[in-house]
């Protein structure tokens, strides 16, 4: 999964025609590392059906801000260059996967 900075991520909602996933974490957080591979092997299986990216709020602090990023890891849903959904905290990869199913 790409890392992306603050432009790049609303470079991306802008112009994607899937549903784009972003997994705002730090590298100091426990479960943002227990989360990060689970969403990595959905961002394969469900690869050409949504972009999945992640955002590293120290080292992206306007995209966090600009988020209302208050707790990690969050993984927010955008379709049509709009939130749509968000999934706070750690999630299993099977309610990980429901929740990126019912946004695709």
């Amino acid at each position: 999964m790409k890392t992306v900075n603050s432009q790049e991520l609303k470079d991306l909602i802008a112009v994607s025609e899937v549903p784009v996933f972003v997994d705002f974490s730090a590298t100091w957080c426990g479960p943002c590392r227990m989360l990060a591979p689970i969403l990595e092997e959905l961002s394969e299986r469900y690869a050409g059906k949504a972009v999945f990216v992640k955002v590293d709020v120290d080292d992206s602090r306007e995209a966090a801000i600009e988020h209302g990023i208050t707790n990690i890891p969050n993984v927010i849903a955008f379709k049509d260059g709009k939130a749509v959904a968000n999934q706070l905290g750690f999630v299993p990869e099977e309610q990980t996967e429901a929740f990126i199913k019912s946004i695709l």
